[in-house]
């Protein structure tokens, strides 16, 4: 059994300094990080569009895009929402520090740089992401794709799917009206049709002062396109469990779909096959659970 090498986690370093830029390439490279570099705001938005960093470092003062405006644009982007930012800034003054937290950076850290300083603070907030990610991939494998947006509809988190549904939605989904945002948990508040599968999102409830909770779902708009996806099954199989679920004999179902009932009982031999299912009634509970999910 051969293992593959844990992956380099990677680091945005970006200012307009290049003594900067090289000190810190040299030192978290020599700490086991992948470095990428980036001296303008602009030329980190191009490199985020290759590749999605671990951990962003950011100076605040730079000409053309702030470090704030940088945080803000990154926090636009839904493959960076779960992206820890840390500012780098000569700045103390609170009003500087709270406006940093404001636009979604998680911490910030003072310059002159302090490395060793700089370093334990890059490892504690990677660590708390990568559980954060680890956390959101069990919620996405169990089903549940879920994300947060605060009451003007702005997203502030997703899990992996959910995000990958997002993008497939009409924008400003959650523009919605403060008052339809406080809609009762379970209410719908976007439906729209897509090809032939249905996107809901669903009010979860509130988990924070500015925070509420969402699940968006894709679902086959035809019952037997949900057996099909769920099940693994050929269109012509999942017809056939659709019937079944519906108490249909196999020459009720042979007429239905104008075949004979020895085609029938061979897909229903390959409905056994890949599902693991033995008996009749067993497919048709099965068949009446998964469309009762939907």
């Amino acid at each position: 059994m051969t293992f593959s090498a844990p992956r380099r986690r990677s680091i945005l370093v970006i200012d307009d300094d290049p003594a900067v830029l090289g000190l810190m390439d040299e030192t978290l490279a020599s700490a086991g990080y992948t470095v990428l570099l980036a001296q303008s705001g602009a030329s980190a938005l191009e490199v985020v569009e290759r590749t999605v960093p671990d951990l962003v470092l950011v100076d605040a003062l730079m000409p053309g895009m702030t470090g704030w405006e940088v945080c803000e644009a990154f926090r636009q982007l839904s493959h960076l929402k779960s992206v820890p930012l840390i500012f780098m800034t000569g700045l103390t003054e609170t009003e500087n520090v709270l406006r940093a937290f404001d636009v979604g950076a998680v911490d910030y850290v003072t310059k002159p740089l302090r490395l060793e300083e700089v370093l334990a603070r890059i490892s504690v907030h990677m660590e708390a992401a990568s559980r954060m990610k680890a956390a959101y991939a069990v919620l996405d494998n169990a089903g549940r794709f879920l994300f947060a947006a605060n009451r003007s509809g702005s997203i502030l988190w997703s899990t992996p799917q959910a995000g990958v549904l997002l993008e497939k939605i009409s924008a400003n989904v959650l523009s919605a009206t403060d008052a339809e945002l406080r809609s009762a948990p379970g209410s719908i508040v976007h439906r729209e049709i897509m090809g032939e599968n249905e996107i809901l999102v669903v009010m979860v409830g509130a988990t924070g002062e500015d925070e509420l909770l969402f699940r968006i779902s894709s679902r086959a708009l035809l019952p037997e396109k949900t057996l099909q996806e769920k099940l693994g099954l050929s269109a012509r199989e999942a017809e056939v469990l659709l019937w079944i679920s519906r108490g249909k004999t196999s020459r009720d179902i042979a007429d239905i779909l104008n075949v004979s009932p020895r085609t029938v009982d061979k897909h229903i031999e390959q409905i056994y096959n890949k599902t693991g299912l033995s008996t009749r009634s067993a497919a048709a509970a099965t068949a009446s659970r998964l469309l009762q999910e939907r």
